[in-house]
């Protein structure tokens, strides 16, 4: 037995762990958890899933991950493999970008078309409005005419009666007026209404995930076991660890990072593990079965 496998079959012994627990929370074949302890790594099939599953061990008993590889890196084998998976996958994104730019300038044509089509629909349009405009507007000036040869002939009366109508449209106009404010006032407090919390991803790498959390003003993390999970959980302003330990099934753990301008969430198990930030859940951006969880919090700043 290595002293590496050594130290991991302590810390797992530590945490009152079998290796048939282990292999249920990793999801690595129990045979490979035993040759990592004896440092039989023959039996592990290449030496990037030696070093993935050295990872996820040291994650899982509560172990950080980088410190263990720095201080048994003579035992540790060496692979490259991180660096061809980022160069297969940017390869893979140039042409994902190509293909995209391809089909823009398929459609490009269509896009054309459909445009002039609009622009000449509504060119039609203002025309029809113009000359029904003039239209309304010469026939009210021929009624405007009758209406003044019409007073003429009936006097003064009628001309009193035309001062009464116009106070009385006046006055409605007014009360219109006052109405359709009373509607612009209400409408303009509905619209003061509270901007929605936002949780957004900001950034990924691996197993590491940065989300962003906005439009609020507090930050309540609760951390819930769907199955059996192990956690460690830490705050923003110095890395202080809050709490670590293994959630069983239905078991939840809450915290306030209100203060706090972020919290940091390692995770053993994701399947089994569910994450609310302020009763809103956590949606994974990856499907990885340990990750690093990163929450920046910037809080709504209230008048």
């Amino acid at each position: 037995m290595t002293e590496l496998g050594s130290r991991l079959k302590e810390a797992r012994k530590a945490k009152g762990l079998s290796l048939d627990d282990l292999q249920e929370i990793t999801k690595i074949q129990k045979r490979y958890l035993r040759g990592i302890e004896e440092g039989n790594y023959d039996s592990i099939p290449g030496k990037f899933y030696v070093r993935a599953f050295i990872k996820q061990y040291a994650e899982a008993v509560g172990l950080e991950s980088e410190q263990i590889f720095e201080e048994f890196k003579s035992e540790v084998p060496v692979t490259h493999n991180d660096d061809i998976s980022e160069q297969i996958s940017r390869v893979q994104s140039r042409r994902s970008v190509s293909a995209g730019t391809s089909k823009v300038f398929n459609i490009l044509p269509t896009i054309l078309v459909v445009v002039f089509i609009v622009a000449a629909a509504f060119l039609i349009w203002v025309l029809v409005q113009k000359f029904s405009g003039s239209g309304q507007a010469e026939n009210q000036n021929v009624n405007n005419n009758s209406s003044q040869v019409k007073v003429k002939e009936t006097g003064q009366s009628n001309t009193a009666k035309s001062n009464n109508n116009a106070d009385n449209s006046q006055k409605t106009n007014s009360e219109n007026a006052n109405t359709k404010k009373d509607k612009n006032e209400t409408t303009d407090t509905k619209d003061e209404t509270k901007p929605e919390q936002e949780l957004k991803v900001d950034s990924t790498s691996g197993i590491n995930t940065t989300y962003k959390l906005s439009n609020t003003d507090k930050f309540k993390l609760t951390v819930s076991s769907t199955g059996r999970t192990w956690i460690l959980v830490k705050n923003g302003i110095n890395g202080k660890t809050i709490y670590t330990g293994t959630l069983n099934e239905n078991e939840k753990q809450t915290f306030d990072f209100s203060n706090e301008s972020q919290a940091y969430i390692s995770i053993g198990n994701v399947p089994n593990t569910e994450i609310l930030v302020n009763d809103q859940k956590l949606e994974y951006a990856n499907k990885n079965t340990t990750q690093k969880i990163t929450i920046q919090f910037d809080p709504l700043k209230t008048e």
